[in-house]
């Protein structure tokens, strides 16, 4: 039973607060808190740049519109975003501003926090909006870190928080294998409750970290590690307030006493529910998610290769394991690098010298870690009974082994709290939180990716990897990769881990990004998620025939949304409002959000 003190070692539980943390994981958790903060040096100040404003109103005017929507929500349930900022860490973070604030933290604010109940009441305050043309933006819990965290990408902006009171499990379904949640469920909580309820043939496909919202990661389209990683192909079934305040429900929720909402995801004429996903369109308040069944049996497996140059090799052997599904998960490839980042030490246990860590350094410590020296390592999965294990196991040690110098791990050798044994509960469906650790790799850890997509080809991989190792060097950053292989695709995530305390390691991180962003899209790579500061930038890469695409955007955008007021910018979508008004990041005016004014209707 977790210690019922709430001092600084504190993480609130489950059973205290919707955000927090299963039981089972508390120690795990306050020692990744304790972590965190042996490394932090910022001391938090007094904010300097003054109350946060929606664009174009005047205090007086906002505070009067405050009052009413105070009137229509509770008093307690409208909050203005007046304190000095805390930065506080991943189970206790701020919804004030972003966590891991990679420009300025007083850039991306919110005027004010709302905390609805119901759509009906996410529906007053959409109506309010609109009345008093005040931009909203929609969070679910906010744990969007390295993309933004809980911030707004238009400052002022009133946050519209959905987690903290619309976090119920609607249903589980053990025959179907579904689920019905609300934003503010996060995969420790559906698993939590899963295993309370007794489900054994159910899993839930966590991503790294448990702790975000299930609604929030699969609109973002982020993925997890069971053979169920691509979130948004396994949800069926949206519930969304529209920008005008009217409700409509996609798929068979469309039809009144349906049964089969969360098993048909398309219904019938268009599929709408696209347009809901990574955009400014719509505010989800119901999502159905399918659930994966117990397949009966799984095991782990890892294996190092020795140089840089195998990956042209690991990649061509693993396409077309993974397109025959031989391989089954979205699992992992990993460098050395983040092999001793993600160990929880901070870099300067090893290196204190200018520039990127020397290869020989991570050598070195490679060869007295658990997994022995190697420079890259692949974490996999197999599913089913013990014979079906097998067979696929020996075509995979088959293949792999082709690769000079590659060691199939020895899971037997390996310490309790070695790092295969997270990538083990998280391919094996249960949340974990292990993967903090690599934040802490320098002084007041903050990350923001470059996540570009490329084919599943040695050749594309080696390709994204020299354009990486460039740009970091130039800015004197560790490269911190690993490839996500789906079916046909893979994603290189880049990690760059910087001090959010020192203004010229941000600069740094970001120029970084921007230069690689720009660099894989003249090789034909583009970016699948990204923070809000790149958001404009890399929607701008996709440009095909004259930016058709974005100007389709626009189009929905102004006929969904005609008064501008649902999170503006999001995704490099702008309303009418702020187009042509310099709202727009791209780094070529420096890294302000802010433009000059929003137009009339």
């Amino acid at each position: 039973m977790a210690e019922s003190n709430h001092d600084g070692t504190h993480v609130p539980l489950l059973s205290e607060k919707y955000s927090g943390i299963p039981e089972s994981l508390y120690e795990k958790a306050k020692a990744a808190k304790a972590h965190a903060q042996s490394v932090k040096t910022k001391i938090q100040g007094k904010r300097q740049r003054g109350i946060v404003l929606p664009p174009g109103t005047e205090e007086p005017v906002f505070r009067n519109a405050i009052d009413e929507l105070r009137g229509q929500l509770g008093l307690d349930q409208v909050a203005l975003n007046d304190q000095d900022l805390q930065d506080g860490w991943y189970m206790e973070h701020p919804n004030t501003h972003d966590m891991m604030h990679v420009v300025d933290e007083e850039e991306f604010m919110p005027s004010a926090m709302v905390y609805p109940s119901n759509t009906e009441e996410v529906q007053q305050v959409v109506k309010w909006a609109n009345n008093h043309r005040i931009p909203i933006f929609p969070i679910s819990m906010g744990r969007n870190f390295g993309y933004g965290g809980a911030a707004p990408r238009v400052r002022g902006s009133v946050l519209l928080d959905l987690g903290r009171r619309m976090n119920k499990i609607l249903d589980i379904n053990p025959e179907d294998h579904t689920c019905l949640l609300e934003p503010g469920v996060s995969f420790f909580a559906l698993y939590d409750e899963i295993q309370r309820r007794g489900h054994t043939n159910l899993w839930i496909d966590p991503p790294d970290v448990g702790g975000g919202s299930v609604i929030g990661n699969t609109l973002d389209r982020g993925v997890g590690y069971t053979p169920y990683g691509d979130h948004w192909a396994t949800h069926s079934g949206l519930e969304v307030v529209l920008p005008t305040g009217e409700v409509i429900r996609t798929g068979m929720g469309a039809l009144p006493g349906n049964n089969t909402w969360q098993t048909f995801p398309y219904g019938f004429g268009p599929y709408s529910d696209g347009i809901f996903s990574q955009s400014n369109f719509g505010i989800v308040t119901k999502m159905g998610v399918a659930l994966m069944p117990n397949p009966g049996g799984h095991e782990s497996f890892a294996y190092t290769f020795p140089k840089e140059e195998d990956l042209t090799q690991v990649i061509d052997i693993i396409r077309p394991l993974r397109i025959g599904n031989i391989l089954e998960n979205a699992a992992q490839l990993r460098h050395a690098n983040q092999s001793l980042a993600v160990a929880g030490n901070p870099r300067s246990n090893y290196y204190t010298g200018e520039g990127s860590i020397p290869m020989d350094i991570i050598h070195q410590e490679m060869a007295k870690s658990p997994l022995g020296d190697h420079t890259w390592v692949y974490y996999g999965m197999s599913y089913g009974p013990p014979h079906i294990r097998k067979y696929k196991l020996d075509i995979i040690d088959a293949e792999f082994m082709k690769v000079p110098g590659a060691r199939r791990i020895d899971p037997t050798t390996l310490p309790a709290d070695e790092y295969f044994w997270a990538r083990d509960r998280v391919a094996s469906g249960t949340p974990d939180v292990h993967e903090l650790r690599w934040v802490q790799w320098v002084p007041n850890g903050a990350h923001i990716a470059f996540s570009p997509v490329s084919p599943v080809h040695g050749s594309d991989a080696t390709k994204l990897i020299e354009l990486a190792r460039r740009r970091h060097d130039e800015h004197s950053i560790d490269l911190l990769p690993a490839f996500i292989v789906g079916l046909r695709e893979m994603h290189l995530i880049v990690e760059l881990v910087f001090d959010r305390n020192d203004p010229a390691r941000r600069k740094a991180a970001l120029d970084c990004v921007r230069a690689m962003v720009e660099d894989a899209a003249k090789l034909g790579y583009g970016e699948y998620r990204t923070h809000l500061a790149l958001m404009d930038q890399i929607a701008g890469t996709y440009s095909w025939n004259d930016n058709a695409l974005a100007k389709f955007n626009e189009k929905l955008k102004d006929t969904l949304d005609p008064n501008g007021i649902l999170a503006p910018g999001r995704c490099g979508i702008w309303p009418k409002q702020y187009r042509n008004r310099g709202w727009e990041m791209t780094g070529e005016k420096g890294e302000s959000s802010q433009g000059k004014g929003v137009g009339s209707d």
